[in-house]
């Protein structure tokens, strides 16, 4: 395993670790650690500081929650609040500024990613750490505070990933259970519909089984009988115009 896969894996899972090979052709592995400058003793100290509080987060988890953890959460990196992002879009500046990254951290940081950027992609890796270094230390910016500014980021982004993904799940959970009580709404007109259509289907049953007991009185008279009656009386309107009734099944 290369140092840049082993430091990038260490610091809190912030690093996106690449193969060497989408690195660009003609990169060289990454220096010895008996070889290591000043920046990668620095890159060293946050991976070595990380280690520790992962083992401390493990340890906490393992003994059920006895101890205390030192890994922040999202409301304590962004002391601001969490910026809200609109269609997928990311607004960094107001990300990196809620985490505390100053605009003149953010400018260093992104000053030496376009000089870095400008350099030829087959430049040899150690030559580009030469040249990247001594131009920053010729305009006076300090590599240790590129570096810190850039973990900042980089912190504030992994976080700001995080406190996505928590308000994702939590808004899934929350649809989730909603759809489940309006499946149960739904579920519950319908039996309340279908016992409607079962009652009503017995209404018309037991009122046509006594239309056929009254019935028989009236053919006794006669037919005739009764439309002279029903034609007389004032409390009597003739069916005979009207849609035949419903009839149980």
């Amino acid at each position: 395993m290369s140092d840049k896969k082993g430091w990038g894996s260490a610091v809190l899972g912030w690093f996106i670790v690449q193969d060497e090979a989408q690195q660009g052709q003609g990169q060289q592995g990454g220096v010895a650690p008996a070889q290591m400058d000043e920046t990668d003793a620095l890159i060293a100290k946050y991976a070595s500081e990380q280690m520790q509080t992962d083992a401390g987060s493990a340890s906490y988890q393992a003994s059920g929650g006895d101890q205390t953890t030192s890994v922040p959460s999202a409301e304590q990196v962004f002391q601001k609040g969490v910026p809200a992002s609109t269609g997928g879009q990311v607004d960094f500046d107001a990300v990196f500024e809620s985490a505390g990254v100053d605009a003149s951290e953010r400018e260093r940081v992104a000053k030496a990613v376009a000089l870095l950027q400008s350099l030829p992609a087959d430049t040899d890796r150690t030559v580009k750490k030469q040249i990247v270094e001594a131009s920053l230390r010729a305009f006076g910016v300090p590599v240790e505070k590129i570096i810190e500014a850039g973990a900042e980021e980089i912190q504030a982004l992994e976080f700001y990933i995080r406190a996505g993904a928590t308000d994702t799940e939590k808004l899934m959970d929350e649809s989730e259970q909603r759809i489940r009580e309006y499946e149960q709404e739904i579920e519950n007109i319908r039996r309340i519909m279908q016992e409607r259509v079962s009652e009503q289907q017995s209404v018309i049953k037991a009122c046509n089984e006594k239309k056929l007991e009254v019935q028989q009185i009236l053919e006794f008279f006669g037919r005739d009988a009764v439309a002279a009656v029903v034609k007389a009386s004032p409390k009597l309107h003739d069916p005979s115009g009207e849609a035949a009734p419903p009839s149980a099944n």
